[in-house]
């Protein structure tokens, strides 16, 4: 069984959040929410809300607590980009990018875990 939560259209470049969810894909959810507390990226935040958000969906459907958890898929997809014009001299304009995210965090349970080992063995 798994649980997931979705950011859609977050405020943040994909190649900086990619650096934060890379820190936390494959551990336990308890340890991940801790990375993030003392991560200095403002993407830390938005991912460890996220990340509790999944943790709560994965309560909902009954699946255990935060410490029997663990990210099984978490990736960071390209949304749409907001074109800006910024002048600049002679008549010219420049083009300013802000770029957004689409962030995806998927939980699974240990127990899930330890079956894929045994069929791997």
């Amino acid at each position: 069984m798994e649980a997931k939560a979705i950011l859609k259209y977050g405020h943040m470049g994909p190649r900086k959040v990619r650096a934060v969810v890379d820190l936390i894909r494959g551990k336990g959810a308890e340890e991940a929410i801790s990375i993030l507390k003392f991560a200095p990226q403002h993407a830390a935040r938005v991912v460890g809300k996220l990340l509790q958000s999944a943790v709560a969906n994965a309560s909902q459907k009954k699946m255990g607590e935060a410490d029997l958890l663990w990210i099984s898929k978490a990736y960071v997809d390209v949304a749409p980009v907001l074109k800006r014009t910024q002048p600049r001299a002679r008549g010219r304009a420049f083009m300013i990018r802000k770029r957004m995210s689409h962030i995806t965090l998927v939980l699974s349970g240990k127990d899930n875990q330890a079956a894929k080992k045994k069929r791997k063995g």
